[in-house]
C-alpha cells in the first residue's frame, strides 16, 4: 500500500524518531504539562486552546478530500475514504465536542502553537498518503486487518470518550480539587483516557497497514504513555487510599 513519496517517508520517520526522542527525554525528566504546568505567561482559555490545536488535523484532511479526484476502482476509493474519515472522526470529536466540554486550565500559547503545528503536519501526512499514495486491492474491504483495526479503533474511541466524561464529572464548575476517578477503564488503569487513545491509533494503524499510520501510533504511545505514568505516580502520592491494583496505562501490565 506504500508509494515512493519523499514527503510521506520523511514525515513518517520524523514521527518515529521524534516519538523515541520524546520518550527518552521523559525517562530522564518529565516535561511539565497540564496539571504540572503553572498557567503563567500568555495563556489561551482551555476550550479555545483545545479547538485551535486540534482542528487542523480535521480541516486539512477534509480539504484534501474535497479537492482530490477519486481515481481507481470502487474498492480502492472506498478504502481510502473510509480510512481517512475514521481519522477525521477522532479530530472532529476533539475539536468540536471535547474542546467545548472541557473544564481544563488555561493552556500556555507555546503549547497550543506546538500542538497545532503537529496536528497540521500529521493531518497532511495521513490525508496525503491515503488519498494520493496508498493503493488498496478490491479485496481489502474484506481483509481481517481492516475489520480488526476498525473494531479496535471504535473500542478505543468509546473508552476515550467515556473516560473523559468520568474526569469531567469529578469537579463542579469552578472547582480545582483533584479526586480519584472510578468506573470504566479507570478500574484498571490511571490513564484510561490515554489508554483509549492508544487503542484508537493502534487500530487505525492496523486497518491502514501503512508506515504513516504506524508512525503516528508509535508517536502516540511515546508521547502520552509517559504522561499516563506521570498521572499514575501523582495519584499514588496525592491519595493514600488510591487503589494499588491499578496500573498506569496498560491493564494488568504497566
Amino acid at each position: 500500500m506504500e508509494c515512493r513519496d519523499a514527503a510521506v517517508s520523511s514525515l513518517s520517520w520524523a514521527l518515529i524518531v521524534g516519538g523515541a526522542a520524546y520518550m527518552l527525554r521523559q525517562t530522564r525528566s518529565h516535561t511539565p504539562y497540564g496539571r504540572y504546568l503553572p498557567a503563567e505567561g500568555r495563556c489561551c482559555p482551555a476550550r479555545l486552546g483545545w479547538f485551535l490545536q486540534e482542528v487542523p488535523a480535521f480541516l486539512l484532511p477534509l480539504l484534501l478530500l474535497l479537492l482530490t479526484e477519486e481515481p481507481g476502482r470502487t474498492g480502492d476509493r472506498t478504502g481510502r475514504t473510509l480510512l481517512l474519515c475514521t481519522f477525521m472522526l477522532h479530530y472532529f470529536h476533539r475539536s468540536f465536542i471535547y474542546a467545548f466540554l472541557t473544564r481544563g486550565r488555561p493552556v500556555p500559547l507555546p503549547i497550543v502553537l506546538a500542538a497545532a503545528i503537529f496536528c497540521s503536519l500529521n493531518g497532511f501526512l495521513q490525508g496525503h498518503h491515503l488519498l494520493h499514495c496508498a493503493q488498496f486491492e478490491h479485496t481489502w474491504l474484506r481483509d481481517a486487518r481492516l475489520a480488526a483495526g476498525f473494531l479496535l479503533f471504535v473500542v478505543g474511541m468509546i473508552v476515550n470518550i467515556h473516560s473523559d466524561h468520568i474526569l469531567r464529572g469529578l469537579r463542579r464548575p469552578g472547582e480545582t480539587v483533584y479526586r480519584i476517578p472510578y468506573g470504566g477503564m479507570f478500574e484498571f488503569v490511571s490513564g484510561a483516557n490515554f489508554f483509549g487513545e492508544i487503542l484508537e491509533w493502534c487500530g487505525f494503524a492496523l486497518a491502514s497497514w501503512s508506515l504513516p499510520a504506524t508512525a503516528f501510533a508509535f508517536f502516540t504511545v511515546c508521547s502520552i504513555g509517559p504522561r499516563a505514568y506521570q498521572h499514575h505516580r501523582d495519584y499514588l502520592q496525592r491519595f493514600e487510599d488510591y487503589p494499588r491494583s491499578r496500573r498506569a496505562v496498560i491493564p494488568f501490565i504497566l
